[in-house]
């Protein structure tokens, strides 16, 4: 999200220091937009390594393309989000292990089993996979309109033509050029989804693949075997062991103040105003 509201807001929105705070406002915005439409008994923001390890020892192209140098205007605004966002009464959860997605399957993973419902606010649609009865994805378009689009298990399959349990088996097999996976040369979503409904899993596919009639898919297959199997396992999020989070409302006052020390005073008169809007 961070990433999204820096490159969709000018950096000439900077605080008292002089420094941007796009990223941030941006970042807030997204969320309060979407605390006002659901009112969450609480909200977590998860940060964690671009690129966890074990996914790079597994495939070493993995998030290649996005080792590029961060820009000079953003690192002071992750630095400082925590401080940010945890004035809004917004938990921050961090790993140095994992991924930020692995953090957010987990929490949604945790409120989905205590019997409550989780809503996940992203823009990557490798989370489609947490998408269930009480999972929801909001997913953020980029240069999307305003909100987010509520994704479940039908859009899930309306989309892909697979199941959300069988996303990271789909990934493996289309590729996902966003995180540098290639995926098994030659297949394409339409081929991807048909080999899943026909077999289930990935793993399935392998084995009969022996079997497939179509020459050029059945070498794919065959040749791609190892590198498919570590692609599934980048795409399937982990446990992160995190613990669920107390009921915390939105801080509307502490919000207010941190945003107005930051010299966003167009979003604290917002936070102040009743009703608010977002």
């Amino acid at each position: 999200m961070l990433f999204r509201a820096f490159y969709a807001l000018p950096d000439s929105i900077a605080g008292p220091d002089g420094r941007p705070v796009n990223a941030l406002l941006g970042t807030a915005n997204l969320i309060l937009r979407e605390v006002e439409v659901h009112q969450p008994r609480a909200v977590v923001l998860c940060f964690g390594p671009d690129a966890a390890s074990y996914r790079t020892e597994l495939y070493p192209a993995y998030h290649a393309e996005r080792e590029a140098a961060m820009p000079d205007e953003l690192p002071h605004q992750f630095d400082d989000a925590r401080p940010f966002f945890e004035a809004f009464g917004w938990t921050v959860a961090t790993s140095e292990d994992l991924e930020a997605d692995d953090l957010l399957g987990s929490y949604a993973r945790l409120e989905a089993e205590a019997g409550g419902r989780a809503l996940l606010l992203t823009g990557d649609r490798d989370m489609y996979q947490c998408a269930g009865e009480r999972v929801t994805v909001l997913y953020v378009k980029t240069g999307g309109g305003k909100g987010a689009e509520e994704v479940g298990p039908d859009e899930v399959r309306e989309r892909y033509g697979v199941d959300p349990a069988q996303v990271p088996d789909f990934i493996a097999l289309r590729g996902d050029p966003s995180d540098g996976l290639p995926g098994a040369k030659g297949v394409g979503p339409k081929t991807a989804a048909e080999l899943l409904r026909e077999h289930g899993t990935l793993e399935a596919i392998l084995e009969g693949a022996i079997r497939e009639r179509r020459p050029k898919l059945r070498a794919a297959l065959i040749d791609g075997r190892d590198d498919l199997l570590a692609f599934k396992e980048i795409a399937t999020l982990r446990d992160a062991g995190v613990v669920r989070p107390p009921d915390r409302p939105t801080e509307w006052a502490g919000a207010a103040a941190a945003a107005r020390e930051r010299g966003m005073n167009r979003l604290a008169e917002r936070l102040e105003s009743s009703p608010r809007r977002f």
